[in-house]
């Protein structure tokens, strides 16, 4: 199973993102990733980091596929693959309506029926032949010539049901979020499985907030504070219930070093592909979780 570490970018500049990225590739971690949210756009980020590093993978999880038509996401993907020597992953996600309909102010209408045809055009895309896509919601049509940029693997971040069978359908996995290994091994994997018959066996990304700590309870309870909102979003709402969770803090992996390492086996022995740590608490926690991260993954090359 392959170990990512996820960079909390906010309020950093890029060569503060960049000596973390190279840090993390000195250690031996698998790949880099960042979000998309209110500050850096995380597919530029991507590009400014690489330069810090030579053989890292990046990836980014996940950018919303509302805002973006396909042929312009493809066209930004294909430009990061060109000054990247290709070593991007790019996830995306249908995010929720909170922020699509509610900042953007853009319809949610079938998100599932959209993402199927999202996902469909921008593959044709990113391989940069002519495309000429026509849905009932999506026109995509054009050819996007970018030297020396290869056509990067794509996953999309998949919940529920169908959005998990158009991920082993059309896409190379699925990135989880508040999901615990006992819903990755009974539920995410042999749901993704099933809709992936006759391809590779694809992708379950499990990316989890981390913190090696000495007080799980107090960590617990600074997680509820700061990510406690998300539970009640109704995508993640359904995957907690399925999970029998009360919110996000109870799929955290909190513990000694000892502890938090038993955790992450257990998500690879549920069928993870790759494990993604998310540091969180206390500066000194989220620290002392990032030495962890890179220990981990030398110890287990």
């Amino acid at each position: 199973m392959r170990i990512g570490l996820w960079i909390d970018e906010e309020g950093l500049r890029i060569e503060q993102v960049g000596a973390a990225a190279k840090a993390a590739e000195d250690s031996g971690i698998d790949r880099i990733w960042f979000s998309q949210r209110t500050g850096w756009d995380a597919l530029t980020l991507v590009a400014g980091a690489a330069p810090y590093t030579s053989t890292i993978g990046f990836a980014v999880g996940v950018v919303p596929v509302y805002p973006r038509h396909p042929i312009a996401l493809a066209a930004q993907a294909r430009s990061v693959q060109a000054l990247t020597g290709n070593r991007l992953l790019l996830g995306v996600g249908s995010s929720h309506p909170l922020i699509i309909e509610g900042l953007h102010g853009l319809s949610m209408e079938r998100p599932a029926d959209y993402m199927r045809e999202y996902v469909d055009a921008l593959g044709r895309l990113l391989t940069g032949e002519p495309t000429d896509y026509q849905g009932e919601r999506i026109t995509a049509r054009g050819q996007l010539a970018i030297a020396g940029a290869e056509a990067p693997e794509v996953i999309l971040a998949a919940l529920g049901p169908r959005m998990l069978k158009i991920a082993g359908e059309l896409t190379a996995g699925t990135t989880t979020s508040w999901v615990g290994p006992e819903l990755i091994e009974s539920y995410i994997r042999p749901t993704i499985d099933k809709a992936a018959v006759g391809r590779p066996r694809p992708e379950v990304i499990a990316a989890a907030t981390v913190a090696v700590t000495n007080d799980p309870d107090a960590t617990r309870a600074w997680i509820h504070d700061r990510f406690g909102m998300a539970g009640e979003m109704p995508a993640y709402r359904a995957v907690l219930d399925r999970g029998g969770l009360a919110g996000p803090e109870d799929t955290a992996v909190l513990g000694d070093e000892e502890a938090v390492a038993r955790e992450i086996e257990r998500f690879a022995n549920a069928g993870a592909t790759e494990f993604v740590l998310c540091p969180v608490g206390t500066p000194e926690e989220q620290e002392r979780t990032i030495r962890f991260a890179h220990d981990y993954r030398q110890q287990s090359v």
